[in-house]
């Protein structure tokens, strides 16, 4: 089998160092597509598959010999004819490539400017600094045999074994301290431009929360229900009388099984019909009565009253709230919008 998996991943192993010095340049110029003139980088991956490929005619290798000198100190150990080109191709040609890209992927980061982002929650810039240093540590790790055979120190010497697992043991460390840069780029897809933090409210405590799991939470459409076109045309008219008629989004505590408790139909048609029909999930929704009712109040009352006493009498529990839902309504804060609204 040694024969199979030797020239079969042979290739993959030479283009390793580009795809790293790819997907560094991809995520920095945020772009997944690969230009033309960078399909030049994987001409390692094509001149090793030449190398390993069994033409006619080409001297049988010794199979045993290969596998005692790659037990023996892995490729960079490998001093016999393993293919089509010299017996060094493989200590060399790999070597060769890390000391070429591993430089090339440093120098595009640090040209990026990333590096000096001051955002201390900035998952990206954790996340390609994490998988470029460990990256470095490993391929730095890869290339010690090389320091070690010329000093004539046995590879699995105790204080190589030691320093490798302390190196993994600060990976595991850091990943652990700053789990959420795995999110979006390794774990889960998402677009972390989009995360924000929010105020969850339980127990008298508040939490922070990032606003993509609240989204999923809230925003995922539930599974289709089997409603005729008419109940659906129906519903939506139901919820939307009940909500401009006896106008419930002045509760500051409405929640959508209150909606559908009043409306005696199952919370979850409730829920489809506010996402499929009417297009939004129920905090935007009611959200958007209640800034239309600020708008119609504040010309009335501003004179007398705060903004912040006419948000709460609009249903808002808290100031930072109006503001959001009127800025998500509107693209502006009431103050900018009321200065263009005179002019």
């Amino acid at each position: 089998m040694l024969a199979i998996f030797f020239q079969s991943l042979t290739p993959i192993y030479f283009i390793a160092p580009a795809c790293l010095y790819l997907y560094v340049t991809g995520f920095l110029n945020k772009r997944k597509g690969i230009k033309k003139w960078e399909w030049l980088h994987f001409i390692p991956f094509l001149i090793a598959a030449i190398h390993v490929f069994p033409w006619p005619g080409q001297p049988k290798l010794d199979w045993h010999i290969i596998a005692s000198q790659l037990t023996e100190n892995g490729y960079h150990s490998l001093n016999t004819k393993s293919g089509l080109f010299p017996n060094y191709f493989h200590s060399w040609g790999r070597t060769i490539l890390i000391l070429i890209y591993l430089p090339l992927c440093w120098l595009v980061v640090n040209k990026s400017g990333i590096r000096k982002q001051t955002d201390i929650n900035n998952p990206g810039k954790d996340w390609i600094f994490f998988l470029l240093s460990a990256a470095t540590l490993f391929q730095v790790i890869g290339l010690l045999p090389i320091a070690i055979k010329a000093l004539h120190i046995p590879l699995y010497h105790t204080s190589f074994i030691a320093i490798n697992c302390l190196v993994l043991l600060g990976i595991l460390l850091y990943a652990l301290h700053k789990p959420n840069m795995f999110y979006g780029y390794l774990l889960v897809a998402a677009d972390w431009k989009k995360i924000a933090s929010f105020q969850l409210v339980t127990e008298g405590q508040v939490i922070d929360l990032p606003k993509v799991f609240r989204e999923k939470a809230v925003n995922s459409s539930p599974k289709k229900n089997n409603l005729s076109e008419q109940q659906l045309s129906s519903y939506s008219t139901m919820i939307k009388d009940a909500m401009e008629n006896d106008q419930l989004y002045l509760k500051a505590d409405l929640q959508i099984i209150d909606l559908a408790t009043k409306l005696n139909i199952p919370i979850h048609h409730c829920s489809y019909v506010l996402n499929n029909e009417i297009g939004k999930n129920f905090r935007d929704w009611i959200n958007g009565y209640r800034v239309q009712h600020f708008l119609k109040q504040y010309p009335i009352v501003s004179g007398r009253i705060t903004i912040e006493a006419i948000a709460q009498e609009s249903g808002f529990k808290s100031l930072a709230t109006f503001y959001n839902a009127f800025k998500k309504e509107k693209g502006v804060l009431p103050t900018d919008y009321f200065q263009k609204s005179t002019s």
